[in-house]
């Protein structure tokens, strides 16, 4: 019997705070991409950063209990990560965040794990762009762009990645299929253009494959994207058809919208929220990790 595949997600993380409920939940694109490859079969790790804090205490123990291995997550001073979400009119609002010590730039340590897995995964939240010829070098990239379809970004990401990911909810099949080929032609050896209720399509050399989503009532729709992401990926390094993949990302996703929270995990709000930044100061301030030469 085959070996399960090995990912490593580096990068971002946040405790997702819903204030009108008063709960808290580990999530943020690497930390959840950890946890869902590991429910789809994959052994995981997750290498960031938190704070001995009830957040970061909360995302250690969370990741624990799903079977990641944390060996590499660190415990920095300072503020655990956290993202503000409401709800208003029935829809998910982010209204604020603090990133605290979540952008780290990878250790020697960390980049020597890194051929010990089939594949890395990060994201433009995590902003170590600039690590991506050196991921690349050690293993396969995964990297979710998430809504950033800039085509001057995707030319810069795209050559290193294995798969990357665009986020296009309310984009045309054609414009779909457009950002998927044009991901390809930068480079990546497979793109996936997911479409929300749409469903979504993934591009390599030998063609385009199309699935559509699950229908389902949705209680929380947080994280449904990294469930998908984290099952193609899976998929993909198992060799699995490139149509079953999609299915079973989307039965995956569909059940990730029946729970509150990315992935469950639900603590008692316990986080000072007075040095809150609006998402815009965020987008405006947030430096990228140390680049290699300053390392």
């Amino acid at each position: 019997m085959p070996r399960p595949a090995r990912i490593l997600a580096f990068g971002d993380n946040v405790v997702d705070c819903y204030r009108d409920q008063n709960l808290m939940f580990p999530g943020g694109n690497c930390v959840n991409h950890a946890v869902f490859a590991r429910r789809a079969g994959a052994e995981t790790a997750y290498a960031g950063a938190v704070c001995d804090d009830d957040a970061g205490r909360l995302i250690r123990q969370a990741l624990i209990e799903e079977g990641v291995d944390v060996s590499s997550l660190r415990i920095e001073p300072g503020l655990t990560a956290y993202c503000v979400i409401e709800t208003q009119d029935g829809d998910r609002v982010f209204v604020g965040a603090n990133l605290g010590v979540s952008i780290i730039a990878p250790s020697r340590a960390d980049l020597a794990r890194l051929p010990d897995f089939d594949a890395v995964h990060t994201g433009r939240s995590s902003h170590v762009d600039a690590w991506l010829p050196r991921f690349a070098e050690a293993t396969k990239v995964s990297y979710d762009l998430a809504t950033v379809n800039d085509p001057e970004r995707i030319a810069q990401v795209a050559p290193h990645c294995f798969l990357i990911t665009l986020s296009a909810g309310g984009a045309s099949r054609d414009e779909a299929l457009a950002l998927a080929q044009s991901a390809r032609a930068a480079g990546a050896r497979w793109s996936l253009v997911t479409r929300g209720i749409e469903g979504a399509l993934l591009a390599d050399e030998a063609g385009v494959f199309e699935a559509p989503a699950q229908p389902v009532d949705a209680i929380d729709t947080l994280g449904a994207g990294d469930t998908y992401i984290a099952n193609v990926l899976v998929g993909l390094l198992d060799k699995r058809h490139p149509e079953t993949i999609l299915t079973k990302a989307a039965e995956a996703a569909a059940k990730t919208c029946l729970m509150r929270g990315a992935f469950g995990h639900a603590a008692t709000m316990s986080v000072n929220l007075s040095n809150m930044m609006s998402l815009e100061q965020i987008y405006r301030s947030t430096r990228p990790a140390r680049a290699p030469e300053q390392a």
